[in-house]
């Protein structure tokens, strides 16, 4: 839609729309999307949401997971420089947007613990 003929505009709630939003869904964090990630959108956005989550299989080895959360975190700034929006995937957001790292699979919480930010 956003590269039709009309565009897109791109909304997001004011500052008391977030303390609002923060109120009633706690989870959901301030996070700012670049400028440049959607087509059109020439500005940065400030808004509230979650940080993506990466699925698996209930019965995914530790060591499977462990090395998936090395990969990534090896290779944030590499994410990063090829799409804005990777910066914001970092094992420091991870951290900081779980409620409690026990939600984490033990094979990436075991990684987090050996890097220092759990």
């Amino acid at each position: 839609m956003a590269r039709g003929p009309a565009g897109a505009r791109f909304l997001v709630p004011d500052l008391d729309g977030i303390r609002r939003i923060q109120t009633k869904h706690p989870f959901l964090k301030l996070m700012r999307v670049p400028a440049g990630s959607y087509p059109g959108q020439t500005a940065d956005l400030v808004s509230v949401g979650s940080w993506s989550f990466i699925m698996a299989r209930p019965a995914l080895p530790d060591a499977v997971a462990y090395r998936l959360a090395r990969a990534l975190h090896r290779g944030e700034a590499a994410l990063g420089a090829r799409l804005a929006q990777a910066r914001e995937t970092t094992a420091a957001n991870t951290v900081a947007a779980v409620a409690r790292p026990e939600l984490l699979h033990p094979g990436v919480r075991r990684y987090l613990v050996e890097i220092g930010p759990i």
